[in-house]
């Protein structure tokens, strides 16, 4: 049930024959991307949902849970004050092999490779209503839900004292809550992300928990301190324990022998049914290599509406797919003039989908050879935009030998000659690798000095080793000699590395089968259910 306001909204009169959502009512669960899928099993109105003995027993409960954390009060409305109106919003949440896991009505990487690098227990909890924990300094009045008014005080209305789904406050009311809880109870907020925080019991203990809006990821060294943290939250809090980590934030995660697999198996098979596309023929590679593309001013115009939409879920797919990055975000620059063209390339990488389904990140358990070291990759493709000739800037890291971080960007500026690229590439990097540094640091988990950056350019080498300015240099903006002041500082040691191994050659361009294949398999790209690949 959520609360909205009684201000006239006026709609665009393109809109008029559809239902409009405003951007922040997408969440991370892809709810507006499954609306479609779900339209045969959730309810339109509370009329219908009273109808169904399932959704009116949801609807109960949803209510008991308001009462229980004693949310409102029945009171008469003050005299100039004004109520909001509220409406019951209905959602099917489904498990990951798509069973109903419950009816309702209303960076986690670092993490997982540091606990499978300890071979530590994952958990998942999930705050039941958590919106509804969060008190308010405002003074709020709400009408009486739909359908479940008192008989004889239809005219009164609910005080608020703790925020509803929908409320503008709600939000930062309820993290506000949780911060205050974990603090008191010991844990500290990571300063280089405020998701993260961490526990220290004892010198050789630690209990991390990823906090995201109501779902939290729970590890540590000790599974006894993980209990005692659980017990505490749960007896602030009402939560559902779902146990070791298997679905979070949209992502699936399967164990076997050699450690975890993050995959989303599930969310592609949707999206190939949602686009049609799921007895398409499938590709073993996203991007064409022999083609670039281009505005294609003079080819026909299709759908920008569909074209978005499949944009939007492929970059929710790079969460677990790096190898997958680059095609995306070079369909992602067309989506001011859509063409033909940019519609197959998209489709493109849909069929790649179709093809690695089962495709997923493995997150190998215990240390290997890599150990504590931050290794990351960096590189350009000089003048890779045919349009405006701008390059584009790639890079991924690696800790106990699993992709924790990966990114593929075009420049902002036109680079004069490859070796300046990929200074700038660099750079890009570097920034990159002290946020990671800092995020690590917080969690216990110092990587070893200095950080490893290798890059494929020995020009660009020499260029981030030599603090003097030369012809070369002295045109580059001063924010783009961030990595020299890491070199000189002892933080960072670039390395040269042959093109052969350089892993992010494939977040810069569009490369062979073969080298496709080859740098899939070095970011810990496995297939799921083989054990060893």
């Amino acid at each position: 049930m959520i609360a909205r306001t009684q201000r006239t909204k006026r709609v665009p009169a393109r809109l008029n024959d559809c239902e409009v959502t405003q951007d922040n009512a997408v969440n991370d669960e892809g709810d507006l991307i499954h609306f479609a899928l779900l339209a045969d099993s959730e309810p339109l109105n509370y009329r219908d949902a009273l109808k169904s003995n399932v959704w009116k027993r949801a609807m109960e409960e949803e209510l008991k849970s308001i009462e229980k954390n004693q949310t409102w009060k029945l009171v008469d409305l003050p005299d100039k004050k004004n109520k909001i109106d509220v409406k019951w919003v209905f959602k099917v949440k489904l498990n990951p092999d798509g069973t109903i896991s419950k009816h309702k009505a209303r960076d986690c990487e670092v993490v997982v490779a540091l606990a499978c690098k300890n071979k530590w227990s994952l958990y998942h909890l999930d705050v039941k209503s958590a919106f509804l924990n969060g008190p308010l300094d405002e003074e709020v009045y709400v009408s009486q839900p739909p359908g479940f008014e008192i008989k004889g005080k239809e005219s009164m209305v609910y005080k608020l004292y703790k925020a509803l789904y929908g409320l503008k406050q709600a939000p930062r009311a309820w993290n506000k809550r949780i911060d205050d809880f974990l603090i008191q109870i010991g844990f500290k907020k990571c300063a280089a992300e405020f998701g993260v925080y961490v526990h220290c019991p004892k010198d050789e203990d630690i209990v991390i928990i990823c906090l995201y809006v109501d779902d939290l990821l729970i590890t540590g060294s000790r599974i006894a301190e993980i209990a005692k943290v659980k017990d505490k939250l749960k007896s602030e809090f009402e939560m559902s324990d779902l146990g070791e980590l298997s679905f979070f934030l949209g992502m699936e995660f399967m164990r076997r022998g050699d450690g975890i697999v993050m995959h989303q198996q599930k969310y592609i098979g949707e999206l190939l049914e949602k686009f049609e596309m799921e007895s398409c023929n499938p590709l073993s590679n996203p991007s064409e290599t022999n083609t670039k593309i281009d505005e294609c001013s003079d080819e026909e115009k299709v759908d920008p509406t569909v074209f978005r939409q499949i944009v939007g879920s492929l970059r929710y797919v790079c969460n677990s797919r790096p190898d997958i990055c680059y095609a995306v975000s070079v369909i992602s620059r067309f989506m001011h003039d859509l063409r033909k063209s940019h519609m197959i390339a998209a489709k493109r990488i849909l069929r790649y989908l179709k093809g690695t389904l089962e495709i997923g990140l493995l997150f190998p358990i215990g240390t290997n050879s890599a150990g504590s070291t931050l290794i990351g990759y960096s590189d350009s493709d000089w003048c890779g935009d045919i349009t405006d000739r701008r390059s584009t800037s790639g890079y991924v890291f690696k800790f106990n030998n699993a992709a924790i971080s990966w990114c593929t960007k075009k420049q902002a500026v036109t680079a004069l000659s490859s070796c300046e690229a990929e200074y700038i590439a660099g750079t890009f990097a570097a920034c990159q690798a002290i946020w990671l540094n800092s995020v690590m640091i917080e969690i216990k988990c110092e990587p070893v000095k200095p950080l490893i950056l290798r890059i494929d350019n020995k020009s660009a080498i020499s260029l981030a080793k030599n603090p003097i300015s030369h012809g070369r240099s002295k045109h580059i903006a001063t924010r783009f000699h961030f990595i020299r002041e890491q070199v000189t500082n002892g933080m960072i040691e670039v390395q040269y590395c042959p093109t052969e191994v350089q892993l992010a050659d494939g977040f810069t361009k569009a490369v062979k089968l073969d080298r496709f294949e080859f740098l899939r398999r070095s970011l810990g790209l496995v297939v799921c259910n083989s054990s060893m690949n």
